[in-house]
């Protein structure tokens, strides 16, 4: 589903993703985790299009989109949940989810059964969908962020920090929904800061340190292993 061969990305002078290579095989869920200023928000926002590779390749299936933008790769099928929600604080959540659901306007009968979709996932945005985004709290607007990137019927979901300044029952709800889209097979690339339960959800997992992948395997192993315990855990 996804393959990224030595990406690198610079900021100016700084160089946040220092060729990174990994890849996602679909239906996959695959968790990246590190440290604040690793360099993991920068590699989601290049595989999304927000941010220019330097070098290396992106792959989305057999497609090379090193070069493609941000549209083009929604119509692959790319869709990215932003760190930090991103939703349209002065639109309705109806209207930030038909923003979502953008690439598909010109059928109106699959934009309803998704709109449908995501009101089931989450009741809250459907109690609240003539409400102004900017009006909900910031568990609802995560979900609101989780349920647009969905409303383009994404093969491959980014999804950046979904537990991120929310609190403990939100954050439940949040990753009982991620269960839920991995079971239907969904292909998943998450970071989350929140390392045990990205690894309890991941079938593989990456740890990237200032900008480099230092350590990969399964989400069983890296929850076994001593570095990743000590340095994300908070055991030895």
């Amino acid at each position: 589903m996804l393959k990224l061969d030595s990406i690198e990305v610079c900021y100016g002078a700084i160089h946040a993703v220092k060729g990174v290579s990994l890849e996602v095989a679909p239906g996959e869920v695959v968790a990246i985790i590190g440290a604040n200023g690793a360099g993991k928000s920068t590699l989601l926002k290049s595989i999304a299009g927000l941010q220019r590779a330097n070098k290396g390749r992106i792959l989305i299936g057999d497609r090379d989109c090193t070069q493609m933008p941000p549209h083009e790769r929604v119509r692959l099928g790319v869709a990215m949940s932003p760190e930090g929600r991103g939703v349209f604080a002065d639109q309705t959540v109806r209207e930030n989810l038909m923003l979502g659901a953008y690439s598909r306007r010109r059928d109106a009968a699959a934009v309803q059964a998704a709109l449908a979709r995501e009101f089931k996932r989450f009741p809250r945005l459907e109690e609240r969908q003539d409400q102004l985004s900017g009006t909900l709290s910031g568990g609802e607007q995560q979900m609101l962020a989780i349920s647009r990137s969905l409303m383009s019927d994404p093969r491959l979901l980014l999804l950046d920090e979904p537990s991120l300044g929310l609190a403990p029952l939100i954050i439940r709800d949040i990753f009982d929904a991620l269960h839920e889209l991995r079971r239907s097979g969904l292909t998943i690339l998450l970071v989350e800061q929140m390392a045990r339960q990205a690894l309890g959800i991941a079938d593989r997992a990456y740890v990237l340190e200032t900008g480099r992948i230092t350590l990969e395997g399964t989400g069983q192993e890296l929850l076994n292993a001593p570095k990743v315990r000590e340095a994300y855990l908070g055991s030895h």
